[in-house]
């Protein structure tokens, strides 16, 4: 087994790791996105989808578990490969400028990935916890659509927005460079992987971003 640690400790594992990661965070995305279009239904039908949830409590349990471990390799091996690049290449040298051979997407990476780490820690610690300590009887709907962490609430509303205009601008290079570390982005697939891709980083990101501007701006008004 050693020579598994070795692998997955070196640069190619590590890359390995993030693309592994970060596709199972993307098939997380349409899971989630899939469960909020029930607000769209009106509380009864969101309540009765969040209860239903409630009912298979271990299994979510879990679930999260195992959400919070990919995260936490996703983050790690994304500073490791950091790191590890910094010191292979401790001189820029104006010849080979990073602005002029990586793409706009991919030079910031760091910055969007951080962005949506601190939306995280706000969401987990607003609707998430809303969600399993003080839910108000089930009042799910109304914590969700509230003024109170909800998307009247003009700063949640502003913050989610942000973050899902970053999550596209993460994902616009993060899912298509997954598949190149898997070597199969340039071959007869790549046109079918760039299709899918556009599902991920524009169609995904659109749909959390419309929730929060139809229940917070259009229909609450703030």
């Amino acid at each position: 087994m050693n020579w598994f640690f070795r692998f997955m400790n070196s640069s190619v594992g590590k890359k390995i790791i993030m693309a592994t990661t970060g596709l199972l965070l993307c098939s997380f995305l349409i899971i989630h996105l899939f469960g909020n279009l029930f607000l769209y239904g009106g509380p009864e039908l969101f309540n009765t989808y969040v209860e239903r949830l409630a009912s298979v409590k271990p299994l979510i349990r879990v679930i999260e578990v195992l959400l919070a471990l990919i995260f936490l390799f996703h983050i790690l091996n994304s500073l490791w490969l950091t790191l590890g690049n910094r010191k292979a290449n401790p001189v820029k040298y104006d010849v080979n400028r990073t602005r002029d051979n990586s793409s706009f997407f991919s030079r910031y990476m760091g910055i969007t990935g951080s962005i949506i780490f601190i939306f995280l820690a706000v969401h987990l610690s607003t609707f998430w916890y809303k969600f399993q300590i003080d839910h108000e009887g089930g009042q799910f709907y109304r914590i969700v659509t509230g003024n109170t962490v909800g998307f009247n609430n003009p700063y949640i509303t502003g913050l989610y927005i942000l973050a899902m205009i970053l999550l596209g601008f993460h994902l616009r290079h993060g899912f298509q460079s997954a598949f190149q570390t898997f070597g199969i982005r340039y071959n007869k697939y790549g046109k079918l992987i760039e299709a899918i891709a556009v599902l991920f980083w524009f169609a995904i990101p659109l749909g959390f971003v419309l929730i929060p501007i139809y229940f917070g701006l259009l229909k609450g008004g703030f």
